[in-house]
C-alpha cells in the first residue's frame, strides 16, 4: 500500500474565529486570564505544518477546493436550518449554545470547510486515487440536519455523502472515531439503510437540548435504517487495547457485512491521552494501528477507497502528532514520527467483558 494520499485543505479555515473565555465557555468574571476556545484555528495549523515537514510528506499531494453550493448543504440539512446561520452571518456573533460559537466570517469558511470535504469525497469516487483526507474546519461530525451542536455548523461528511450518492453512490459507511458521540451523522442518516454510522467515542451520554442523543448501544437506527447505525460506547480512560479490540471485533464485522463502496472516516484525535476535551487514553500507536486497519478494511471491501475528514483534536500539539500517526497507519508506512510525550500506561482492562456487554445491548435492541 504505497499510494499517494490527497490532502485538502485551505488556509481559509483558520480564520474562523472562536474567540476566548473559560475552556468554551464566556469568560468567568472571577478569572484573571481566559484561555484560548479550545476549537481554535491554531489546531489546523500545527495539523498542516506536521503533515508538510513530516515524515510523510513525500507521500502526500496538495490541493484545494471550491466552497460547497447551498445545493450540496440542502442535500443534508435543513432549508430553515441553513436560512437561519446565513441571517446570522450578518451579526458580529452568535453563540448557539455556551461552546458554540459563530463568529464574524464564520459562514463563508463553513462553506469552504464543506468543500474541502466534498472534493476529498469526490477525489477518491472519480478515481482520481484511492485515498483523500480533508483537513477541515469547523468540524462537523455534530451538525444535525437542523441543529448545530459541539462546535459544528454543517455536517461535512454527511454533506460529502449526499453529493456522491447524487453521482451514483449507492452505499457508504461511517467510522468515527473521535472521542465524542457522532450524533449529528446519526441523526442524518438514523431511518437510512444505505449508510451504516459507526461511531466509537467515550460513554458521555446526552449533554442537553443540541445534542439528546445518547451514543448507547441500543440506539440502532429506525424504520428502514434499523441496524444500521451501530455505537460503541467505551469506559472512560479506554485505551489502545480496547480501541482495536472493538475496532476488529465489532466494527470491523459490522461494515462487512454491510460492504460499503466507499468508507469514510470521522478522524478525530481527541480521544488521545493529552486531549483537554476527552477522558480516553489512545496514544500515536493507537492511531497509527487504527489507520492501519481503517486502509486494510477499505482495501478489502470497497477497492481501497477511503475518505478521512478532520474532526476534533485539541491537545495542540499532541493532536497534530496523532494525525500524522493516523496517516502513516493509512498510507501503510512504518511509523516514522517518534511519540515526544505519550508515557500514560494502558490500564484498559476486562476488555471481553466490555466487549460482550455492547454486543448484549446491541443484539437485544434488535429483537
Amino acid at each position: 500500500m504505497n499510494d499517494r494520499l490527497a490532502v485538502y485543505f485551505d488556509a481559509q479555515v483558520f480564520d474562523h474565529e472562536t474567540g476566548y473565555g473559560l475552556f468554551g465557555c464566556p469568560p468567568s468574571p472571577y478569572l484573571v486570564v481566559s484561555e484560548r476556545h479550545p476549537e481554535n484555528g491554531e489546531r489546523v495549523r500545527n495539523m498542516a505544518s506536521v503533515l508538510r515537514k513530516g515524515p510523510i510528506r513525500d507521500a502526500l499531494t496538495w490541493h484545494g477546493a471550491s466552497p460547497a453550493s447551498d445545493e450540496a448543504l440542502r442535500l443534508f440539512h435543513d432549508g430553515g436550518y441553513l436560512d437561519g446561520l446565513a441571517a446570522v452571518a450578518q451579526e458580529d456573533s452568535y453563540r448557539n449554545t455556551d461552546s458554540t460559537i459563530f463568529g464574524p466570517g464564520t459562514w463563508p469558511i463553513i462553506k469552504v470547510a464543506a468543500g474541502l470535504s466534498i472534493a476529498a469525497a469526490e477525489h477518491v469516487w472519480q478515481g482520481k486515487g484511492p485515498m483523500a483526507y480533508a483537513l477541515s474546519r469547523p468540524p462537523g461530525h455534530h451538525a444535525q440536519p437542523a441543529m448545530a451542536d459541539g462546535y459544528c455548523f454543517v455536517n461535512n461528511i454527511g454533506v460529502a455523502i449526499e453529493v456522491l450518492r447524487e453521482q451514483g453512490m449507492k452505499r457508504a459507511a461511517v467510522i468515527d472515531w473521535d472521542v465524542h458521540h457522532g450524533n449529528g451523522t446519526q441523526e442524518g442518516f438514523y431511518s437510512d439503510p444505505d449508510v451504516l454510522t459507526v461511531s466509537l467515542h467515550m460513554d458521555h451520554g446526552s449533554w442537553g437540548p443540541t445534542h439528546v442523543q445518547t451514543g448507547a448501544a441500543d440506539e440502532i437506527g429506525a424504520g428502514e435504517g434499523k441496524g444500521a447505525n451501530l455505537n460503541v460506547p467505551l469506559p472512560y480512560g479506554s485505551g489502545n487495547g480496547l480501541y482495536l479490540a472493538v475496532f476488529d471485533q465489532i466494527v470491523a464485522p459490522a461494515v462487512r457485512e454491510f460492504a460499503p463502496e466507499v468508507l469514510f472516516i470521522a478522524a478525530g484525535q481527541d480521544a488521545n491521552q493529552f486531549d483537554p476535551n476527552g477522558r480516553q487514553t489512545v496514544n500515536m500507536e493507537g492511531f497509527y494501528q487504527l489507520g492501519q486497519r481503517a486502509r486494510s478494511l477499505a482495501a478489502e471491501l470497497c477497492g481501497g477507497k477511503i475518505v478521512l475528514v478532520q474532526e476534533g483534536g485539541y491537545a495542540l500539539s499532541y493532536a497534530a502528532y496523532c494525525l500524522h500517526a493516523t496517516l502513516e497507519g493509512v498510507l501503510g508506512r512504518p511509523r516514522e514520527l517518534d511519540d515526544p510525550i505519550a508515557f500514560m500506561p494502558d490500564h484498559t482492562e476486562n476488555l471481553a467483558a466490555s466487549i460482550q456487554r455492547l454486543r448484549d445491548i446491541r443484539e437485544a435492541a434488535l429483537l
